[in-house]
């Protein structure tokens, strides 16, 4: 008797080790993820609770965690076993974030009224506006394409498997298909996740165009001037080549989930990283090195409004891109690492700018040099990194051509560029794990017309 009592005992002992050491730390990471899930995906995607908990929320151990919504402050809070609740916020013209060490007062304070698009896309022509065009191209496989669209959405009713929410697919600048999930359609904002890099992307272009920032000149970081860091250049945090202490590791605690979900202030935390090693010797794929450009970016601009429209202005609105939004953290700065949401044909439109070497319908946005910039190979990523875009020079998806590049996002958020097919496809979904992404791509491109 005594020695099953001395077990029970051990038991005991080690599961409060175990709640205390490991399993609270990550509470408030789990309840983070699910009240900023929620708090988006209801206030920014327009969608119902019972949809994001069945997706997006829906894998261990995210799926433990209970969340409230409260339309009634635009909130939502979370909680696991009534522990470790959490709070986001949702503020007009920023999006949602977290309550973390920031009040809340000051963070409501934060909202603002973004300026209005300059048309109404019911009334002017794809890709700009929703207008589609008449053209059918002689040789293009619409109905297999469609088909092929479709089979990637799960069928309602049935366990999920592809998990798919939406794909689209743009060849020679026209939309030639599109699927959606059940509750989403072409007008449902979706969280991009790491897509937003490539936001980022353009923003740096077009900051540097206007002689606001230069590529190969030190970053323009305050904190960096008297120490090993005075030599990382912008040119080091676009190709993900800092040589910051960085841990990306969405499962754990983490430099990437610290971040995410502890700190209001992603870029001051970002910033902070120590020096590991000499810039451009080490490639290592690092959301903190994007924050850092979205910060860099903001204290570009003399006025904070500025920078809050500055993405919908001189980017958005001029891609048609009418239902995107980027959201801010608790400081107020671009969360470029993460936090955008669009619809497919938005990030189709997105694609559709790079496709066409920085022109939309006419409009310059991107000069052509800073594409060619884009894509060139990150040292020592082997191939698969350029700037703020994943490449296919390392052959990951083995039967997509070589000019393939591609944004890429936790979940399985994908928008792919392939110029030699006049191609972009874009999947949105919660999860990659039977989706077969190199098939997908192969399939596609064999209902194109011959070349």
């Amino acid at each position: 008797m005594k020695k099953i009592r001395r077990i029970i005992l051990l038991f005991l002992v080690g599961l409060i080790l175990l709640v205390t050491f490991y399993a609270w730390p990550r509470l408030p990471i789990i309840t983070g993820f699910a009240a900023k899930g929620m708090c988006s995906g209801v206030f920014v995607g327009h969608r119902t609770p019972q949809s994001i908990s069945a997706r997006e929320l829906s894998f261990f151990p995210i799926s433990l965690a209970h969340t409230t919504v409260h339309p009634e402050d635009s909130s939502v809070t979370a909680t696991l076993l009534g522990l470790a609740k959490r709070k986001a916020i949702y503020r007009s013209g920023l999006g949602s974030a977290l309550i973390a060490d920031m009040p809340e007062e000051k963070i409501r304070s934060q909202a603002f009224t973004l300026p209005r698009p300059p048309f109404d896309p019911d009334t002017v022509d794809w890709p700009l506006g929703s207008v589609m065009p008449d053209t059918l191209f002689p040789g293009l496989q619409y109905a297999r394409l469609d088909s092929l669209l479709h089979a990637a959405i799960d069928p309602s009713g049935s366990e999920p498997l592809k998990k798919t929410l939406a794909v689209a697919v743009v060849y020679n600048n026209v939309l030639a298909g599109e699927a959606y999930a059940p509750g989403i359609d072409k007008n449902t904002p979706l969280l991009g996740w790491s897509m937003t890099k490539s936001i980022i992307n353009a923003l740096t272009g077009l900051r540097v165009a206007g002689k606001k920032l230069k590529i190969n000149g030190p970053a323009p970081v305050p904190e960096w001037r008297k120490d090993k860091r005075h030599n990382i250049t912008l040119n080091s945090l676009l190709h993900m080549t800092s040589g910051l202490k960085w841990d990306e590791n969405y499962f754990d605690i983490s430099d990437a989930t610290k971040m995410l979900y502890v700190f209001g202030d992603m870029y001051q935390y970002a910033v902070s990283r120590p020096f590991a090693y000499p810039p451009d010797s080490v490639w290592y794929y690092s959301s903190g090195t994007t924050n850092i450009l979205s910060g860099i970016i903001r204290y570009t601009f003399r006025s904070d409004r500025d920078y809050k429209t500055f993405p919908y202005t001189k980017l958005f609105y001029r891609t048609g891109m009418l239902h995107a939004t980027i959201e801010a953290d608790a400081s107020g700065t671009f969360v470029g690492s993460s936090y955008s949401y669009a619809t497919a044909r938005d990030w189709a439109r997105f694609g559709m700018l790079y496709l066409n070497h920085g022109i939309f319908s006419g409009d310059t946005i991107l000069r052509p040099e800073w594409i060619d910039y884009t894509l060139s190979q990150a040292p020592h990523s082997e191939g698969a990194y350029g700037a703020q875009w994943w490449l296919n020079h390392n052959n990951k998806l083995p039967d997509a051509p070589d000019d393939t590049y591609f944004c890429d996002g936790f979940q399985g958020q994908r928008v792919f560029v392939i110029p030699s097919k006049k191609l972009v496809v874009v999947r949105l979904g919660w999860s990659m794990k039977d989706f077969d992404f190199n098939t997908f791509l192969k399939e596609i491109i064999s209902t194109l017309p011959a070349q």
